[in-house]
């Protein structure tokens, strides 16, 4: 069976099907860094994955689908499904592993969709979420791995269009984030840097041909936690992303803490990890996607305590 991929013409649908729903997300300047940050984490859900579960909701309707949707999620995606099937009128269930944020659960929960959690890893719930799809004949809607999702998420390179960015920094989990925005920009010109968490490389070994992850490391980028990338967003990132940077989890952990301190933005480990990259990356005009802003305010606080307490603070 032959996967249908995604093009920019796909992105373009996606803008103009999403406008009525989602407004366009804030580019703030980052003095520290010459750059630019892309603050999904002002998106309706704290996090760029709405923008996905909407488009792909949204064609499935255009097309007469009204199935109950269930989808497998680190937890924004679920938060996103849950949202557009509250506001489309859709029946949502959401599996999600144990070891899924709490703030991202109850933000799934609060929009009324059902939240299942089971196993450790993406994985595990994604292969829970499958079987109960065909148990009960609802339509499962991948986190990534779907043209439609993917067109969705490439809308935030869409809106980086009039900026004219040389160089854009993402963060790589399961690569839809950054299938749908080099989509979207590499036709400009635009260079595209992955960013990975070390030891969290799924998208950099598949697209060297080495087996994926047997075992994921702990992190406070849950968001990025993903054993295998999908086929996909495999094909896509070989020809958009033009380097993948690895950042180390004291990175992560200090741009969460920098991102509060220095730019009054709140993210989550995943999201903060294009900002961990940018003393690496720069060019004329960088633009670093902060992906989402989903963190537990236990975590949150005790970053801030650990880093204040290691500088002497």
């Amino acid at each position: 069976m032959t996967v249908r991929l995604p093009d920019v013409a796909d992105v373009a649908a996606a803008a103009s099907r999403l406008r009525p729903l989602l407004a366009p997300t804030p580019l703030v300047r980052s003095e520290r860094f010459d750059a630019w940050l892309k603050l999904e984490t002002l998106q309706v859900t704290r996090s760029y994955k709405v923008r996905g579960a909407t488009n792909a909701m949204l064609v499935a309707l255009a097309n007469g689908d009204r199935r109950p949707i269930v989808a497998a999620s680190a937890g924004n995606h679920a938060r996103g499904v849950a949202w557009a099937a509250h506001r489309l009128g859709l029946e949502a269930h959401t599996v999600v592993p144990i070891t899924a944020p709490l703030t991202k659960v109850r933000g799934a929960e609060a929009l009324g969709a059902k939240v299942i959690r089971f196993g450790r890893s993406y994985e595990d719930a994604q292969d829970h979420a499958i079987s109960l799809a065909r148990e009960n004949g609802w339509r499962f809607l991948p986190a990534f791995d779907d043209p439609d999702v993917i067109a969705g998420q490439g809308t935030v390179g869409w809106e980086l269009l009039d900026a004219h960015p040389d160089v854009v920094l993402v963060p790589l989990g399961g690569g839809g984030l950054a299938s749908g925005l080099g989509l979207a920009l590499k036709s400009r010109g635009t260079r595209i840097v992955g960013v990975h968490v070390e030891g969290l490389d799924a998208m950099a070994r598949a697209l060297d041909g080495r087996p994926p992850l047997d075992v994921l490391p702990t992190t406070i980028a849950d968001g990025v936690r993903v054993r295998r990338v999908g086929e996909s967003t495999r094909r896509i990132c070989a020809e958009v992303l033009d380097e993948i940077v690895t950042v180390t989890e004291e990175d992560v952990r200090r741009a969460v803490v920098e991102l509060a301190s220095f730019e009054r933005v709140v993210a989550e480990g995943a999201g903060a990890l294009a900002y961990a990259a940018l003393s690496r990356k720069a060019g004329t005009r960088t633009i670093a996607v902060i992906s989402g802003g989903n963190i537990d305010l236990d975590t949150f606080t005790t970053e801030i305590r650990d880093t204040r307490r290691e500088a002497g603070a």
